[in-house]
């Protein structure tokens, strides 16, 4: 323990909309219960490069007795080398406030390219938008699974239960004559490449709309959705997002877009892990 800089989150301020999340590299905040927290000292590295991303002003710097910035730590958190780790500190220092210390097991190697040339830069802060940022959620991993049964008959294939189209909620109309009456399916669009039975469980009987609650414009999002929710007899909303944080954006669009709309719709929320298994939503 040492006193350091350290972020602090007002939990009454913090609406939950996750913006900071993609903004910490380290992946020292997550939402939970809807709101962001810090989920361990060890991970933030007191530069406070999370704080300009809060239109809420619920982050904020304060020096207090706090565990020691851990880049071995963060590594294993992120799936990042601790060299990437180091590099996107040292790179961030520069614009603002000093470095922790690297580890003296895990020294910067001579040959490291300059800090601005790291993979590991964080998001809105140096990397290009649509970038992993070392969002948790974008660290990279490998999914060990059964091989698959050779003699299934070819006849037992999934057959598509796409109705629409367009699917893509930037390209969708507010008006078409497949939203009469219809039952919904607000996806993001990992969810159709983790889960194996989506047409068969999640799509059936359901008008599909995908999008990247990351990647793409929520506020463009929110009013597109709020005027299909407006302007049709839809009958109920199933809400389909991953596990990982960035991805419960997609429920915060869902929910804003209803209250827009004025409409009292029921809403489903269907967390997907990423190993494809249906977890339980999680308070959202």
């Amino acid at each position: 323990m040492a006193i350091r800089k350290i972020i602090k989150i007002d939990e009454s301020k913090c609406d939950g909309c996750g913006l900071c999340v993609p903004s910490c590299a380290e992946g020292a905040i997550q939402i939970v219960g809807g709101k962001a927290r810090l989920v361990s000292e060890t991970y933030c590295d007191g530069l406070g490069a999370c704080l300009g991303d809060c239109p809420q002003g619920a982050i904020t710097l304060e020096e207090r007795d706090a565990a020691e910035f851990d880049a071995v730590a963060v590594a294993a958190h992120t799936g990042h080398s601790v060299e990437d780790v180091m590099a996107s500190v040292q790179a961030n220092a520069v614009r603002g406030g000093a470095a922790p210390a690297a580890p003296a097991a895990c020294p910067m190697p001579p040959s490291r390219p300059h800090p601005a040339a790291s993979p590991f830069l964080r998001h809105g802060h140096g990397a290009g938008h649509g970038h992993g940022g070392g969002c948790p959620g974008s660290a990279a991993r490998t999914i060990q699974r059964a091989a698959a049964p050779t003699t299934a008959p070819a006849a037992a294939a999934t057959q598509s239960q796409l109705g629409n189209w367009p699917v893509q909620i930037a390209l969708l109309p507010t008006r078409a004559p497949y939203f009469a009456g219809a039952h919904l399916l607000l996806a993001a669009d990992c969810t159709a490449f983790a889960y194996a039975d989506f047409h068969r469980d999640l799509m059936t009987g359901r008008v599909a709309l995908i999008g990247c609650p990351k990647l793409d414009d929520g506020e463009v999002y929110v009013k597109k959705l709020a005027a299909i929710f407006r302007d049709n007899d839809i009958q109920s909303v199933r809400v389909a997002f991953m596990e990982v944080p960035c991805c419960t954006g997609l429920v915060r669009i869902a929910h804003r877009a209803l209250a827009e709309s004025g409409k009292d719709i029921p809403l489903e929320l269907v967390r997907i892990s990423i190993g494809g298994e249906i977890m339980p939503p999680d308070g959202f």
